[in-house]
């Protein structure tokens, strides 16, 4: 497997964010949602950045099934979600691939009245998007590759590794990539 972003790298740009995001906020109470699995690394470290009033809460969105890395249709379970009417969000996410999830997610927070909302991702994958979404941070672009670690899986492993590698294709499914 290759290592594309160190675990270094990865702590120190997770800080930065954090940094962004405390000044954003300005001591404001913020929501955090975090969109499970594959967030659950990235939300830990980044909201142990924040001295701000914090709330965490997750939601399920996947389009993911199984040892396919092919994304098919979207499935968002919010049923873990508190009120949130007036409340400002921040929704954090793996990564930013074709931009299906943040959209839909960030559409179904306003229609639930959230006073405000910011996105955060992890990753996001160049040459993938097809819905126009702009994250408020970003932590790393990266190239269009199949890519685990740091909370990102490929059929339920491979989230614990802390640097985010790139799978080998010879270890895909054949059809699947």
């Amino acid at each position: 497997m290759k290592q594309l972003i160190s675990e270094s790298a990865i702590q120190s740009r997770v800080k930065s964010i954090g940094t962004l995001i405390q000044k954003d906020f300005q001591g404001e109470p913020v929501t955090v949602i975090g969109v499970l699995t594959g967030c659950l690394i990235f939300l830990s470290d980044l909201v142990r950045q924040l001295n701000l009033p914090v709330r965490i809460f997750f939601l399920r969105a996947s389009s993911y099934r199984g040892n396919t890395t092919v994304p098919g249709n979207l499935e968002v379970d919010s049923s873990m979600l508190p009120d949130i009417q007036g409340k400002n969000i921040l929704l954090i996410d793996d990564i930013l691939d074709s931009g299906q999830t943040l959209a839909k997610l960030t559409k179904h927070l306003k229609e639930k009245g959230c006073g405000s909302i910011r996105t955060a991702v992890l990753l996001r994958k160049l040459g993938r998007q097809q819905h126009a979404i702009e994250p408020d941070y970003c932590g790393f672009e990266i190239p269009d590759e199949f890519v685990i670690g740091y909370g990102l899986d490929y059929n339920d492993e491979y989230r614990n590794l802390p640097f985010i590698g790139v799978l080998d294709p010879n270890q895909l499914p054949k059809g699947k990539s």
